[in-house]
């Protein structure tokens, strides 16, 4: 196997680990099982969610990324920005 094909394999495991944080996140967080829900198990299972929420589109990043030096596709004009301070601009 060689790195192309191992990345590959591993950009469709990113989307697979995706699929699966959709669904933590799409879970229910009061159940009609418990009456008495503490606001500390709410407070967990909220921050659980955002988590998922937020590690799946880190994930989705890097997988569009990869997917860009595969495809030997240049990176955005975006990304050669540089913010600099007033300082650093006026210093030329």
């Amino acid at each position: 196997m060689n790195i192309k094909e191992t990345k590959q394999s591993i950009v469709q495991a990113g989307y697979k680990a995706v699929e699966e944080l959709i669904k933590v996140a799409e879970e229910k967080i009061i159940t009609n099982t418990e009456d008495d829900v503490s606001a500390d198990r709410l407070k967990n299972a909220a921050a659980t969610k955002k988590l998922a929420i937020f590690d799946a589109f880190e994930i989705l990043n890097r997988i569009e990324e990869e997917k860009n030096i595969l495809e030997n596709k240049p990176k955005d004009a975006e990304d050669k920005k540089v913010f600099k301070g007033f300082a650093e601009r006026r210093s030329k």
